[in-house]
């Protein structure tokens, strides 16, 4: 079943902003919200994966990186896009 979620106080600017992006994409503001909900809903479950990758990776090579140094080269890489 569905449910209703009700956002109260939402300054004008952020509901402009979040009309022109849904806007921008051809999407109903309804529709948008829907997608970057479902989207930050994930998060968590995609930054699960992200860490089973990362340690299946280490135990293939045999190193064992800190979080620090895995988020700092990670970093860098976009940088570099």
């Amino acid at each position: 079943m569905t449910k209703v979620i009700q956002i109260r106080d939402v300054p004008d600017r952020v509901h402009a902003a979040l009309v022109e992006a849904a806007e921008a994409e051809g999407l109903s503001l309804t529709g948008y919200l829907q997608r970057e909900l479902a989207w930050l809903a994930d998060r968590p479950a995609i930054a699960r994966h992200n860490m089973d990758v990362i340690y299946a990776a280490q135990a293939a090579i045999g190193v064992r990186l800190d979080s620090e140094t895995i988020s700092q080269v990670l970093a860098e890489g976009r940088d570099e896009r």
